[in-house]
């Protein structure tokens, strides 16, 4: 009896750790479906802008400011993850680059809104797509202002650099020449005053 009870619980604490492993494997594949997902629908607009940017008109015009936004955007990210993985000090800007983005993705949505507006509805409100235009056009001046001054900081050391570089190549060219003998010298102003005496002559 005893060992038919010690094969249950054997076999009870088997299924109980399937169970566990199976329970973490659902959890772990519905999380990474999610994922997938999200990203799919992220890659479905993205496609969807594209392909609706390649018409004409104004809402193929507006799915164009977006792509320019997203273009700006995602250069100045760059810029400043290289600054930040070469060591430079940013102050603020990695936080007003992410409030910056947030702000894109909430113009992003009003372009993507009112070009589908503009495609099933044959009124256009001009005032609100003036509105628009303007914040695009301060959007991404301040994105073109924010990679200006990470270029010119990153010129200003590289500049410090190459100063240095001239500054030691130029002493060791001078040490490589090595001081000119004396002797030869005097050698040399002997021979010269003796030709001009000789040309006197």
């Amino acid at each position: 009896m005893d060992t038919i009870s010690e094969v249950l619980i054997i076999v009870l604490a088997i299924l109980a750790f399937l169970l566990l492993v199976t329970g973490v494997g659902v959890y772990f594949l519905v999380k990474l479906g999610r994922k997938a997902a999200v990203t799919a629908k992220q890659a479905t607009t993205r496609l969807t802008t594209h392909v609706n940017a390649m018409g004409a008109g104004e809402a193929a015009e507006v799915e164009r400011l977006r792509l320019d936004l997203r273009r700006e955007v995602s250069l100045t990210r760059q810029a400043v993850q290289t600054a930040e993985q070469q060591g430079w000090g940013l102050g603020d800007l990695p936080q007003l680059l992410a409030d910056l983005s947030r702000q894109a993705d909430v113009h992003d949505a009003q372009l993507g809104m009112y070009a589908q507006q503009l495609r099933v509805s044959a009124y256009v409100d001009h005032v609100t797509l003036g509105k628009l235009r303007e914040h695009q056009a301060k959007l991404t001046a301040m994105c073109a202002r924010i990679r200006a001054d990470l270029l010119g900081h990153q010129v200003q050391h590289a500049s410090a650099g190459i100063d240095d570089l001239h500054v030691r190549t130029d002493l060791e060219i001078e040490a490589r020449r090595g001081v000119p003998d004396p002797l030869d010298e005097i050698d040399h102003l002997y021979r010269r005053s003796t030709e001009r005496r000789e040309d006197h002559s």
